[in-house]
């Protein structure tokens, strides 16, 4: 399928109630998945129900040129003697950032629907993982969906302190060396938020979307 979807099954993102929900039901097939991300619109499913579908009022952003790095990060980075690689461990990737225990929440949303959802993205060139080794072993690792010249991070996972942020950085970097400004973060977390993420308003992310559907295909 190609990126630019011309109609969409989705209902227009500003029809989203007041907590971003836009419609309920639909599957997660890859041709599903790529119309909705097209359009700024993303899955947040739950334990026994249909796949709930979202495009929130307020739309988290990281426009690269306000990434802020801390001084502590930043001497951990230079001292760091492990290495990055892109697209060689994605089933590891998402299932780590599946099993991964956050303050504050009791289960994930990466359902095993998810992970095959996702996978099958992957497999399609859609999805994309970064991921952080150390001795040939996998030590941190983020992912995300690229369509349309827009990446939008989903989650990111580490077994030793401080790699998902390493690997967020090297997305960055990838994302920056490939002509981006800016990455979709979706809602920001304490982490994005230290880097310099930022909400805007869904009627300027959808314009962001627009200039960025209008530009020559970048490939990641």
């Amino acid at each position: 399928m190609s990126d630019h979807v011309k109609q969409s099954i989705f209902p227009h993102p500003e029809m989203a109630d007041e907590d971003g929900l836009l419609c309920i039901g639909l599957n997660l097939e890859v041709g599903t998945l790529v119309d909705a991300y097209y359009h700024g619109i993303f899955p947040w499913p739950q334990e026994e129900l249909p796949v709930l579908w979202f495009s929130p009022p307020m739309r988290g952003i990281l426009n690269f040129s306000n990434l802020h790095i801390s001084k502590r990060l930043s001497r951990f980075k230079s001292a760091w003697e492990g290495e990055f690689r892109i697209n060689t461990a994605f089933e590891k990737v998402i299932n780590s950032c599946r099993l991964q225990k956050r303050p504050g929440q009791a289960g994930t949303w990466i359902l095993s629907e998810m992970v095959k959802a996702y996978t099958d993205l992957y497999n399609a060139g859609y999805a994309h993982s970064v991921e952080a080794w150390e001795n040939n072993q996998l030590v941190g690792g983020i992912y995300g969906v690229f369509i349309g010249n827009v990446f939008s991070g989903e989650s990111m996972f580490y077994n030793k302190s401080n790699c998902s942020k390493l690997c967020f950085l090297y997305l960055v970097e990838h994302l920056e060396k490939i002509g981006l400004h800016w990455m979709d973060v979706q809602m920001l977390t304490p982490l994005t938020q230290s880097f310099g993420g930022e909400y805007i308003e869904r009627k300027q992310f959808l314009k962001r979307l627009e200039t960025e559907h209008g530009r020559t295909k970048i490939t990641f």
